[in-house]
């Protein structure tokens, strides 16, 4: 094992890029940019590039980017 192997309990400082990302600070997990909760670097899925923010999850994301972008409020469905 080397020093790389380690987990960190620390939060990482990540550059997030088109598809992928890269970490300017070791760590094990980041914070939803809209949650606050703490995502495992080994389940982060969703973020944006433009506003260098991680997510949850798919649903929330989609709440951020309406929150960014109300106009794309009329595009969603209507809840059953």
């Amino acid at each position: 094992m080397n020093h790389l192997d380690i987990v960190s309990p620390r939060e990482a400082e990540i550059e997030y890029l088109d598809g992928d990302y890269r970490i300017k600070k070791n760590g094990s997990f980041v914070r939803c940019a809209v949650t606050g909760d703490p995502i495992p670097l080994e389940e982060l899925k969703y973020w944006s590039v433009d506003r260098q923010e991680a997510y949850r999850d798919a649903q929330v994301s989609l709440q951020r980017e309406i929150e960014i972008n109300p106009s794309l409020r009329k595009l969603q469905k209507p809840s059953a």
